[in-house]
């Protein structure tokens, strides 16, 4: 008698294939070597990108050197090369800023098949918001503060002690003196960073506030010439943008 085999109860259960993560991009399969690789890249493009603005630059080297000894008027190179090497700061850092775009989408473009979706969106916001910051910092600095500084510094002369402004010396003191602002103009970015990985919250913020605002005024005094104009020009705009990067933690990351 032919023996026939019962069918199973059940059926074996087949495992669910592995489904593409939203984040599986190329650095999902790439190895360290790799991702050095396409780092040097976005480096290379980004130096690429500051050699050509700053050849740009060169062309406009009159306008921007007459753009930046407004503050400060005549100048003088106490050594041979000064001239050069002050020329050579001024081009590079034009085309650094100039260049400030191509930089931050190849950071960008770096981390992107890395991010989820939301994240990607959150980038393509920021990303331009911090460049527009940054450049609005320099030009708040360069146009506002800087003068105020000049004013108060030359002013400590005399008939027996003459201001005599060495070129190399006033752009070395102008890169330390507005980069800050620049970095400082980042500070909602940063808060809302914070925010969305949950460091921080609107209500913490809020409860922070008076201490904020005596913290500032310290800054302000400390970094910028001992009279009350200068330190507000510095303390209300580190307060501006407390309250801004609050209010956006609060009503657009609803935190």
């Amino acid at each position: 008698m032919a023996h026939t085999s019962e069918a199973p109860d059940t059926l074996p259960v087949q495992k669910d294939e592995a489904v593409p993560q939203e984040n599986s991009g190329y650095t999902a399969n790439m190895s360290i070597l790799e991702h050095l690789t396409e780092l040097r890249r976005r480096i290379l493009y980004s130096l690429l990108a500051v050699a050509v603005c700053s050849a740009i630059a060169y062309g406009f080297l009159d306008r921007i050197m007459a753009f930046l000894m407004e503050p400060a008027g005549k100048l003088y190179y106490m050594q041979p090369a000064e001239a050069f090497f002050v020329y050579a700061k001024v081009v590079v850092f034009s085309g650094f800023m100039l260049s400030l775009p191509v930089i931050f989408y190849q950071a960008w473009a770096f981390l992107l098949p890395a991010l989820t979706m939301r994240e990607r969106l959150l980038l393509s916001v920021l990303v331009p918001v911090s460049v527009l910051l940054f450049v609005a910092g320099i030009l708040f600095s360069f146009k506002l503060v800087l003068p105020l500084a000049m004013n108060f510094f030359l002013g400590m002369g005399s008939t027996d002690f003459q201001p005599f402004l060495s070129a190399g010396s006033y752009f070395d003191f102008i890169l330390t003196f507005v980069i800050p602002f620049g970095l400082l103009f980042e500070m909602p970015l940063i808060m809302l960073v914070l925010a969305w990985l949950g460091i921080i919250t609107s209500d913490m913020l809020a409860s922070k506030f008076r201490i904020v605002i005596m913290v500032c005024f310290v800054l302000g005094a400390l970094f910028t010439p001992p009279d009350i104009i200068s330190q507000c020009m510095l303390a209300i705009p580190m307060v501006l943008l407390y309250g801004v990067g609050y209010l956006a933690i609060k009503y657009i990351l609803h935190k």
